[in-house]
């Protein structure tokens, strides 16, 4: 059987949409429609002030089911994998969304964060942001690595062992510490001693001593256990909040100094329940 070829971009998209598929490559539609660069770039322009199309980055572009017109895009998930794989980068969903599809959902989370290895700005896609945040060594952290079912195929996402890691080692991205603490206490029951001992040696000292201190404080002390041996007695001492420590209108006298971790704690962290 002969296939058609689509007659116009818009039908190319359609068809597309029908076989359950929302992503495409600027070569694979310049191919499938027969038409030169300029006639495609002048197709997709068109589809994208329509709010049909959209380009998360150049030469990719995502299709907008009907029922996500209003919202501008479909949700990441539905396209981070084929995003991240045209990009030629390795990458984990992470941080507060990593928490979030692991339960820990106490508060809506405002961007779709992914760690990758190359510094890369945010992704404005409709209503959602893609927020990308750096890491090296991302073999170094491949065990913590999981993959998730999505409504289109699928995507690595960090386990919840590398998420507690990661929003000690992003403090930004997790909201502070008040909010990381609250996002820890949630995950608790999840963290499984072995899996984030074997993980920590792929992270700095700090980081462990701070997350060693958070757990412990918000009721999981057999969960710290594998970290503290990785901790030395004569650690350097750590802030438990260096933002908070070098902000001179804030800083006040330390509440704490835990010499099990050697951190340093200039308010109590405050856990919302």
């Amino acid at each position: 059987m002969i296939l058609e070829r689509p007659s116009s971009l818009a039908s190319y998209a359609q068809e597309l949409l029908s076989r359950g598929r929302i992503v495409f490559s600027r070569e694979d539609a310049m191919q499938a429609l027969g038409v030169s660069h300029g006639a495609f770039l002048d197709a997709a322009e068109r589809l994208q002030r329509r709010r049909h199309l959209i380009s998360p980055r150049r030469g990719f572009y995502v299709v907008v089911p009907p029922q996500f017109l209003n919202w501008g895009a479909p949700p990441p998930p539905w396209y981070i994998d084929d995003l991240m794989r045209h990009a030629g980068q390795p990458y984990y969903v992470a941080l507060l969304k990593a928490a979030e599809l692991h339960g820990a959902s106490h508060q809506a989370v405002m961007e779709f964060q992914v760690v990758t290895d190359k510094q890369m700005p945010p992704t404005k896609a409709g209503r959602s942001v893609i927020a990308y945040y750096y890491r090296k060594d991302m073999d170094a952290v491949s065990a913590g690595i999981e993959e998730r079912k999505t409504d289109t195929g699928r995507m690595h996402v960090s386990s919840p062992e590398l998420t507690a890691l990661d929003l000690i080692r992003y403090p930004r991205a997790g909201g502070g510490l008040d909010n990381i603490a609250t996002v820890l206490n949630e995950l608790g029951e999840r963290l499984d001693a072995g899996r984030l001992a074997d993980l920590a040696a792929a992270f700095e000292r700090s980081v462990l001593q701070r997350l060693g201190y958070l757990l412990e404080r918000v009721g999981r002390p057999n969960v710290a256990a594998g970290l503290h041996e990785q901790v030395s007695d004569t650690a350097s001492w750590v802030e438990l909040d260096p933002a908070e420590a070098a902000d001179p209108d804030f800083a006040p006298e330390p509440v704490e100094r835990n010499r099990r971790w050697h951190v340093i704690a200039r308010r109590t962290p405050e856990v919302d329940e």
